[in-house]
């Protein structure tokens, strides 16, 4: 075979390129490039539109069997949260059900009992719905400004509640506003009744967060979780309001006096709309008149 017929060039196993370090440094530079033209002059932008706009049928065709897997399974959960709902709120109307006969019943006893023994009837209480302005700006008393006054037909004195118990007082009226004093104050105090043991005291603001019962004997029965409800005898709160509950009850051998905590029904930071009662005294007969004092024996009365 002639010498100038052979292929002198090397094979592509020892053919000699470019290093790799300068691919690697010319790859970089070009994909530097790339990323600031494109966020400079959104050189790639056009292409990025027109590839997703070629790829979304396919997205959406590889997507479909997800999303119905996913479908189906939101739609079983659903099915069972509706029927385990339906079975809660069919025993909730059976409960409520039982419920309302008792009521019935012991309002019918009520009445018959009242009648029988010749008592008063309850006193229906009359309503004002209100709404919190703002917070006093006194950082060491708790009372809020509400949009009703004395043209709205607030009474000074007048108890407070919302939905969830007693909220306050009004203790200072204008026409149109009033000011409510809040439980939690430290000029407030209110009557309670603890509902488990029927025992009457009184509930005092001051403490932080709280009310504390004041002048309980440490031998009286009072236990953390009671529930303490408005007495009714003071002629300010209808009885029966919810106040709080006992939160901590401190027997001290030193004193004779146990130091009892009061956790508010109301979460009184947070309260917005309210209800201003009337003083139950306005509807009280007047009190009698003392009697004249008569004279010692053996005394003249003086003409």
């Amino acid at each position: 075979m002639p010498l100038g017929t052979l292929d002198r060039t090397p094979p592509p196993f020892f053919r000699q390129g470019p290093s790799a370090l300068t691919k690697l440094a010319v790859c970089s530079a070009l994909a530097l490039f790339l990323m600031v033209a494109d966020t400079r002059f959104a050189l790639t932008q056009p292409l990025r539109v027109a590839v997703a706009t070629v790829l979304l049928p396919l997205q959406r065709a590889l997507q479909w069997p997800l999303d119905l897997a996913l479908a189906g399974r939101d739609h079983l959960r659903g099915v069972q949260a509706a029927r385990s709902a339906e079975d809660a709120a069919r025993a909730e109307l059976a409960r409520q059900a039982a419920r309302s006969t008792q009521v019935e019943r012991l309002t019918e006893e009520n009445t018959r009992l009242r009648a029988l023994l010749e008592l008063r009837p309850a006193l229906q209480v009359r309503s004002i719905s209100a709404e919190v302005m703002y917070e006093a700006a006194d950082p060491f008393s708790r009372r809020l400004f509400i949009d009703r006054g004395a043209t709205q037909g607030v009474a000074l004195g007048a108890p407070v509640i919302n939905e969830a118990g007693v909220v306050g007082q009004v203790t200072r009226l204008y026409p149109l506003t009033s000011v409510v004093t809040l439980l939690t104050d430290r000029e407030a105090a209110i009557p309670v009744l603890n509902t488990r043991t029927q025992q009457r005291s009184v509930a005092f603001g001051g403490i932080e967060g709280g009310m504390e019962l004041r002048f309980v004997a440490g031998h009286v029965d009072v236990e953390v979780g009671d529930t303490l409800t408005t007495s009714g005898i003071d002629g300010v709160y209808p009885a029966g309001l919810l106040v709080g509950r006992v939160s901590r009850v401190d027997r001290r051998a030193e004193s004779g006096f146990a130091r009892i905590l009061v956790t508010p029904a109301v979460a009184l930071d947070g309260v917005r709309h309210l209800l201003v009662l009337e003083p139950t005294g306005a509807q009280l007969p007047e009190r009698p008149a003392p009697a004249p004092e008569l004279p010692p024996r053996g005394k003249a009365a003086k003409p």
